[in-house]
């Protein structure tokens, strides 16, 4: 069976449901996977569990599953850029599960590992950690923080094969890498799609074992959360 679909709509479809935990890849704007984000606001689904290091900004990202109303909880390590998700968040509309970002990466590299639990120092003494498990190891007190393990996983990549073998660019790899691993079922777009055997197997990143679906990515603008220029210096003329 081809892992190749036409399409981000075809990709998700008959995968979506109400109440699902969808995890997806991604920091701020970069290394999002723009297309299935946006076949999700399209299906039409609610009651979403998002599982992601932040939920993009206003309008962009993840921030248009929040416009559409469809995310009823958030698990992420940063929101500050999306002023929806705080209006929605302080009127009591959206649960939110903060997690540091080192543990958000560790309980979802956790999930697809199929190891259930670990005990960090992280967030000993904060509200993080209130009513976890806590445990003393060598005298150092650790907090026990569960494996996520989502529904699905929505990643994006720079280069796949056709067998789902995927290679990631510069920082859009992120926190695809252990989201991809971290899905029941993984669906990846790929800017580039090759055949089999085209790809250095020493440079892949994502073993396409982990990819149930792949769609080729549309080609778009890739937006810059904050963009910093530094001011143009004015040519200097230097006198006759």
């Amino acid at each position: 069976m081809t892992k190749i679909h036409s399409s981000a709509a075809q990709a998700l479809a008959e995968v979506m449901h109400d109440g699902m935990t969808l995890a997806v890849g991604g920091f701020g704007l970069s290394g999002i996977p723009a297309d299935l984000i946006e076949a999700v606001r399209d299906s039409g689904v609610t009651g979403l569990t998002v599982v992601s290091n932040n939920m993009g900004v206003d309008g962009k990202g993840l921030g248009v599953l929040l416009e559409a109303g469809q995310v009823a909880k958030v698990i992420a390590s940063y929101v500050g850029e999306n002023k929806l998700f705080a209006e929605q968040y302080l009127a009591g509309k959206l649960d939110v599960e903060f997690t540091p970002q080192g543990t958000l990466a560790e309980r979802l590299r956790a999930g697809g590992s199929g190891i259930p639990a670990f005990y960090t120092k992280t967030g000993v003494g904060t509200l993080v950690a209130e009513g976890k498990v806590h445990a003393e190891f060598d005298g150092e007190l650790y907090v026990q923080e569960r494996a996520i393990i989502a529904d699905v996983s929505l990643v994006h990549a720079h280069t796949a094969d056709t067998d789902g073998n995927l290679i990631y660019r510069y920082t859009a790899r992120n926190f695809n890498p252990v989201i991809a691993t971290a899905g029941r079922m993984t669906i990846a777009q790929a800017e580039v799609i090759v055949e089999p055997g085209a790809l250095d197997a020493n440079n892949v990143v994502t073993p396409g074992v982990y990819i149930q679906r792949l769609v080729q990515a549309t080609a778009r603008v890739k937006d810059i959360e904050q963009r910093t220029v530094r001011p143009r210096n004015e040519p200097v003329t230097v006198p006759a």
